[in-house]
């Protein structure tokens, strides 16, 4: 039980002993480091030097082609369709007839009514001819020459009635897939068919509030399409008198000449929108930037320092983006490692 014992203390005493030795060195190592000072080894990065130029600014935006003229084609009386006289996909021109719905029953309304229309101004004749012998009064009279100009009107609408039987292109174009055959029954909410003037097309689109006092009447844009390499003009013809209060943009209409055919109605178009030329203007790279929660922020160095910056930024090109405020000519700009950036680290410049 002695030896036991003895072994337990001398255990013990052995283990605080190390336990005293680990906090006396312990704390002369930080003593140490106290007294000679830690200093953090500068960070390696890229920066810029930042200059200002004249910046001609073009916005990117996206749009809708749709086609100058388009509308539906559609008999505005009913009936069986006797002819049909376009064939589908091809131009047409303005005033030709596309479809003849049958007017048999009309003609012979009209027939009728003509016959009724010529008694009745035989009738008229006479009444005026007695009138002025004073052998009627003015009141019979005017019945007889109501009569003939009832019967006129209705000869006449008769004869409108006619022509609509017979359905004209309102406007020179290309005809689109007929949904009818000869024989069919037409109505006045039964499609016929499509008629589209595409020789030239309208280009739709929508830019900022904050753009839109720098577009113009007659500026040119440039735009591209899916499916093609080639990049198409055209000219802003038309604007919306006000903004659009739920979007805050405004709504730009241009028009361009389709050669060729290669734009089609109903496509998106990549539009760049050029606007007044900013002088002075400040470009960063984009990769620069660091979104946060109210904004975006730059590192930039002063005095090997890293030092945080907010800004604000306006257009985006394919590489750069616009500064309106924040930066000013002659700063450092970091441009890599900006993520593990802290403000207030030291860093070690390589000028790009």
């Amino acid at each position: 039980m002695k030896i036991k014992s003895i072994s337990l203390i001398l255990l013990s005493a052995t283990l605080l002993g190390l336990i005293g030795y680990r906090i006396v060195s312990n704390s002369s190592n930080s003593d140490y480091k106290n007294k000679t000072g830690d200093k953090k080894t500068p960070m390696e990065v890229n920066a810029i030097i930042i200059n200002e130029n004249d910046f001609a600014n073009t916005i990117s935006l996206s749009g809708s082609i749709e086609a100058n003229e388009t509308v539906e084609i559609k008999s505005e009386i009913s009936g069986i369709v006797e002819k049909i006289y376009f064939t589908e996909g091809t131009n047409v021109s303005k005033g030709q007839v596309l479809v003849k719905v049958n007017d048999i029953e009309l003609r012979a309304q009209l027939s009728q009514a003509k016959t009724r229309q010529n008694l009745a101004s035989e009738n008229e004749r006479r009444a005026k001819l007695l009138l002025q012998k004073e052998a009627i009064s003015q009141e019979e009279y005017d019945i007889a020459s109501a009569e003939f100009r009832s019967l006129k009107a209705q000869t006449q609408l008769i004869q409108a009635q006619i022509a609509k039987t017979t359905i004209r292109a309102p406007f020179s174009g290309k005809i689109g897939l007929r949904n009818i055959s000869p024989g069919s029954y037409v109505t006045p909410s039964l499609l016929i068919t499509n008629l589209v003037n595409t020789n030239q097309l309208k280009i739709t689109f929508s830019i900022p509030e904050k753009h839109a006092s720098q577009v113009k009447i007659n500026s040119t844009i440039k735009f591209k399409v899916a499916g093609t390499p080639d990049e198409f003009e055209a000219k802003i013809y038309a604007l919306e008198p006000s903004i659009d209060i739920s979007t805050r943009t405004l709504q730009v209409r241009a028009v361009t000449e389709n050669k060729n055919n290669k734009l089609f109605p109903g496509t998106y178009a990549d539009i760049k929108l050029p606007l007044d030329v900013v002088k002075n203007a400040i470009l960063i790279p984009t990769e620069a930037i660091i979104p946060i929660q109210n904004g975006k922020k730059v590192f930039v160095s002063k005095n090997n320092i890293a030092t945080e910056k907010i800004i604000i930024t306006d257009t985006r090109t394919e590489n750069n983006v616009l500064v309106t405020d924040g930066l000013n000519k002659g700063d450092t700009l970091i441009t890599s490692g900006i993520m593990s950036l802290k403000a207030d680290t030291p860093v070690k410049i390589i000028l790009q």
